[in-house]
């Protein structure tokens, strides 16, 4: 059974998110500060809210350079919603500066009707079947994912984008590199799909 640290900077979706752990097989522990990276095989950095607010989380309790050094040396790593988000550079939600794992910027959609912000509900993702995380899943408009979510990422390494996803423009919804992964949707919100992404997860 997987051991899979969830990251708790004093927000987020976390019962939600180890339930969908626990369902897939995997036994996961609430951490609110820096441990023996060997004692766990996984991290999950989940996150709902404002990413001004998830910075000075990780920051306060020392994570922020114990999550770069966990993907940096690239154990199994998967960020959701804000944990997307905070691997970039810098967002313009508060002018706050991310963990700066990958170039690039956070920014607010700007659309026209009929597009609402923030985007939220089901949408679907054109992914890149590369990635390990995709065993199993089929790659097509059929499957949803559930966003709730108003800003995006725009990355500045195409190389890292493994999905993408339309809301009045393409954006990009999901990245990785090496067995770091990161989605904006919410798996753990997705049904059987997402569920299936946190199974393949807990596989590398």
């Amino acid at each position: 059974m997987a051991k899979v640290a969830v990251i708790d900077y004093g927000m987020g979706n976390l019962h939600s998110v180890c339930k969908a752990l626990e369902h897939v097989g995997g036994s996961p522990t609430i951490i609110k500060s820096p441990v023996d990276p060997d004692a766990f095989d996984h991290l999950v950095l989940p996150g709902v809210g404002a990413l001004g607010d998830c910075m000075k989380g990780l920051h306060s309790r020392k994570l922020d350079g114990w999550v770069k050094s966990w993907v940096n040396e690239d154990r199994p790593f998967l960020g959701v919603c804000l944990g997307f988000q905070a691997l970039f550079d810098y967002s313009e939600e508060f002018d706050t500066t991310g963990l700066g794992i990958f170039p690039g910027r956070v920014v607010r959609f700007r659309l026209s009707h009929p597009f609402k912000i923030p985007h939220m509900g089901w949408n679907s993702v054109q992914f890149d079947e590369t990635g390990n995380c995709m065993d199993d899943v089929i790659c097509d408009s059929n499957y949803q994912f559930y966003f709730d979510h108003s800003y995006f990422v725009k990355p500045e390494e195409e190389a890292i984008n493994w999905g993408i996803t339309e809301h009045g423009e393409r954006f990009v919804s999901a990245v990785r590199r090496g067995n770091c992964y990161a989605v904006q949707f919410h798996p753990e919100k997705s049904q059987a799909i997402g569920l299936q992404i946190y199974k393949n997860f807990l596989r590398l």
